[in-house]
């Protein structure tokens, strides 16, 4: 008697989601942990600041062309593969890196195991593995997905934290190692199922329009894949080069005005927690109106969010515009992934959804530096949150491109449709 295989929507892919969420959050240290032993790494290796920094900044760049790699690797072999290489990855990484005698050494420990080959397998293809047991609900479970790499932001400093203070910071990237590969490998199991077949392009709805045609694959929106395919690139680092300009520097600000690191990390911590009901609200309203509107929403409520920031320095003004700025831009990531799954083929989405993952977390990388250099040059941030809304601003304008071709094509905008 054969077992009846899985379906979309089903209780399996339901449970595999909770585990896609709690592999995300163990493998979201690799971005996070990088910051929080900054100090001692810079203390016991002896140098200066800036290059102190540099593990981050390799482990960003791993990160995103990682994404690419593992997206493709997850196209070809299924998610579990990539995953599994991740865990073991990651689990070494942090060991090695637990163990190196000198800055170049960590720093290659972060950027290719850490980053490239260990956290990149917990992101991408971990949504673009979601994307294909959802059709419906497709919207709230990529949010839910995705929340995992907030979720990680919010734990794992503080736990880390303890640990470095407790038994120094060489033990508790070994243990974070350990504890890394006891735990994820045997979730990684739980993936090894294939998605259930879907159809190379989806038909949708338009909301509008009451009715359903189904996206070209191969001209979709009426623009080349790899148009399409650059413009939504385009955004995703003209976003989240806005998006980075609070996150990144928050507590500098902050430092800066007097109110000192603590009010910043408080500011920052509202902004992840905020920005995980912004992932979950989002994820709902992008199953009612799809990817592109909710994409529009999110990042014109952003540039309202990144306005704010102009007139009001007040400690009270900026808890609640942090918490507000968290609550705008949570959803804005998500929405990307979405957009790849209504307009690609889903046998293409863990490449193309790498792709343009990697380019928003390229965007964060470069705006975190160039509102540092901002800063440097003009010794405020006000000029930073200016450059920040014009990158917003230029994200808006691709968004609106789009949603006009989309109108023109004929092509629905609206939630995916369930075949008969």
């Amino acid at each position: 008697m054969t077992r009846e295989a899985p379906t979309a929507e089903s209780a399996y892919a339901w449970w595999r989601l909770v585990v896609s969420l709690a592999l995300m959050t163990l493998g979201g240290v690799g971005m996070y942990g990088v910051t929080v032993v900054l100090p001692p790494i810079q203390a016991e290796f002896g140098v200066a600041r800036g290059d102190a920094s540099l593990p981050y900044t390799l482990t960003m760049i791993g990160f995103g062309f990682g994404g690419i790699l593992m997206g493709r690797l997850s196209d070809r072999f299924g998610v579990m593969v990539p995953v599994l290489g991740g865990a073991i990855g990651l689990g070494l990484g942090f060991m090695a890196a637990g163990m190196s005698t000198s800055l170049w050494q960590f720093s290659i420990a972060q950027g290719l195991m850490i980053g490239l080959l260990g956290t990149s397998a917990t992101f991408a293809p971990l949504v673009a593995d979601t994307s294909r047991w959802f059709t419906r609900r497709r919207g709230i479970a990529l949010a839910i997905c995705m929340s995992g790499n907030y979720l990680a932001g919010a734990l794992w400093p503080p736990v880390m934290q303890h640990f470095i203070d407790s038994v120094g910071w060489r033990q508790t990237y070994i243990g974070i190692g350990v504890f890394c590969l006891a735990l994820m490998l045997p979730l990684a199991l739980v993936l090894r199922r294939r998605p259930p077949a879907l159809p190379a392009a989806e038909p949708v709805s338009n909301a509008t329009l009451k009715t359903s045609t189904a996206p070209t694959t191969e001209r979709p929106l009426g623009l080349s894949p790899g148009a399409l395919q650059t413009l939504l690139c385009v955004a995703g680092v003209s976003c989240c080069v806005a998006m980075s300009m609070p996150q990144v520097h928050i507590v500098a600000y902050c430092t800066d005005l007097g109110f000192g690191a603590a009010r910043g990390a408080e500011m920052l911590s509202i902004m992840l927690g905020m920005g995980i009901a912004s992932r979950l609200l989002s994820g709902w309203i992008s199953d009612h109106i799809g990817g592109l509107r909710t994409l529009l929403l999110g990042s014109v409520l952003q540039t309202v969010a990144l306005l704010m920031f102009l007139p009001f320095d007040g400690l009270v003004p900026l808890y609640l515009i942090s918490g507000m700025f968290g609550l705008f831009q949570g959803g804005i990531v998500p929405s990307y992934a979405l957009i790849v799954r209504e307009h690609f083929s889903p046998l293409q989405a863990g490449t193309r959804v790498g792709t343009v993952l990697m380019a928003t977390l390229f965007g964060m990388a470069l705006g975190g530096w160039m509102s540092g250099a901002i800063f440097d040059l003009t010794g405020s941030y006000q000029a930073a949150f200016i450059n920040g809304i014009g990158f917003n601003l230029l994200n808006v304008a691709i968004v609106i491109f789009l949603l006009r071709r989309a109108r023109r094509s004929g092509i629905g905008l609206g939630r995916v449709a369930q075949p008969a």
